[in-house]
């Protein structure tokens, strides 16, 4: 019992671990890739159905977008449309409501969908100023650029 024991439960652990492997979950991968005909638009589905672990693609030649849903990884699904010879990135543009400053010269983009703006890598949009005045010496009476009401 002891030692037959023993190795039921060394072969349980060692077949958890061999079961323990990170599961991928389902995504949705939007590519912008540059489509002028139908015929570009079955060449680039053909294509991205090809994926590893791809479930569905879906076309939409108005905003010049593919949306590849599946288990996938973006940096594979973008590989895949550069091989169609195509321009192409990652979609780049998000609702304007969830963009902090939408209207900043990087963010706005006349090309883009409506309600859409491009997104920007998350930066501090505020700047400390070049002089740094304390609060205190802004009324004193040895500034020369102090506030003059008091």
């Amino acid at each position: 019992m002891g030692v037959q024991g023993t190795l039921e439960y060394l072969s349980d652990l060692l077949s958890s671990v061999k079961s323990k492997k990170k599961k991928k979950q389902i995504q949705t991968v939007a590519v912008k890739i540059r489509m002028d005909c139908e015929g570009c638009a079955r060449k680039v589905k053909k294509v991205l159905l090809r994926c590893k672990r791809a479930k569905s693609v879906d076309i939409d030649m108005k905003q010049q977008k593919a949306t590849v849903t599946g288990y996938v990884d973006a940096k594979n699904v973008l590989k895949a449309a550069q091989s169609t010879k195509k321009k192409c990135e990652l979609w780049p543009y998000v609702p304007y409501n969830l963009v902090a400053h939408p209207y900043v010269a990087g963010a706005y983009d006349k090309k883009a969908p409506a309600n859409m703006v491009r997104s920007l890598p998350n930066t501090a949009t505020i700047t400390e100023s070049a002089v740094d005045i304390h609060y205190t010496e802004m009324f004193s009476d040895d500034n020369p650029n102090s506030c003059s009401v008091m």
